[in-house]
């Protein structure tokens, strides 16, 4: 599916005075599965794996504020805590109470703080979250150069050098030997990126690695200390967020339970999608 379909199946919402797209099927069934996506791309991630369960569960998705069809206002403080009161209103427009979640990358920072604020007594509809690839802790992520340079004092002036040409480089780096991505598929992301002025914005965006390391602590104990089922499915093969992760989670949870690809990069849910669902049915069956 490419992007132009996606958006024309999917529908907009005003959340905080900001349009919101979002994708929705199945709300009559059991307790539905928000998708939450990665950066720098967007829900359309996912249509792998919504292709897949699509007739069979409740799935939500949508595209963070900054990101993909979103608004993407210029001038604003793209937080973690900002992105998580969007899921959870959006949720709230849904007639949602309970829910679980499937995150990726950006998404497992939001996926960690509604985590947090359910064991503070904040948010009591989270039933279990599964982790894709992502930097769950700061201190075994590995940022790639480009990443380190939009978050330095450049990153505003970096922009216009950005191309398609350095988004193929840097995914062609991070996605397995095995799975590389498609021109089509990086034809796709680059759309995604760069629609309504998103370039200009990136900057602004990366800086969750600074709310990572500001609220490590915080996003560490529901993994440490966990209160409703958490798994890990991890592409083993990325050098931003693979081993180095898969390792630190078995370390800090208790009674860690955690999936390797072995052969898989840093976007299982586009290179491996069958291998995502299969282990998250396991998982999400196992926790009803």
């Amino acid at each position: 599916m490419n992007t132009k379909k996606w958006l024309n199946q999917g529908k907009f919402t005003q959340i905080h005075s900001h349009q919101i797209f979002y994708h929705y099927n199945n709300l009559t069934k059991e307790t539905p599965i928000v998708l939450l996506h990665g950066f720098p791309t967007a829900s359309w991630d996912w249509w792998k794996v919504w292709k897949l369960m699509k007739d069979d569960f409740s799935i939500i998705t949508f595209d963070f504020l900054g990101f993909g069809f979103s608004d993407k206002p210029p001038s604003f403080d793209y937080t973690i805590h900002y992105q998580t009161d969007i899921t959870l209103e959006l949720l709230s427009k849904l007639h949602v109470e309970k829910y679980h979640v499937l995150a990726h990358d950006y998404g497992n920072s939001v996926a960690q703080e509604l985590m947090a604020r359910q064991q503070e007594g904040n948010n009591h509809g989270l039933q279990s979250v599964c982790f894709l690839n992502g930097g769950l802790f700061p201190e075994a992520h590995n940022p790639r150069l480009i990443q380190k340079l939009m978050l330095s004092p450049l990153g505003k002036y970096l922009h216009p050098f950005i191309g398609k040409s350095s988004l193929r480089r840097n995914f062609k780096q991070i996605f397995g030997p095995d799975t590389q991505p498609t021109e089509e598929e990086i034809d796709q992301f680059w759309e995604l990126v760069t629609n309504n002025g998103g370039k200009k914005i990136m900057y602004r965006l990366i800086r969750y690695i600074n709310d990572r390391r500001e609220h490590r602590k915080r996003w560490r104990k529901p993994i440490a200390a966990p209160t409703i089922p958490i798994r890990l499915i991890d592409g083993l093969k990325d050098p931003i967020s693979g081993i180095s992760i898969f390792n630190r989670f078995k370390e800090i949870s208790p009674a860690p339970d955690a999936i390797a690809l072995p052969e898989i990069g840093h976007y299982p849910n586009t290179e491996a999608p069958e291998q995502v669902v299969r282990h998250y049915l396991d998982f999400i069956q196992a926790t009803t």
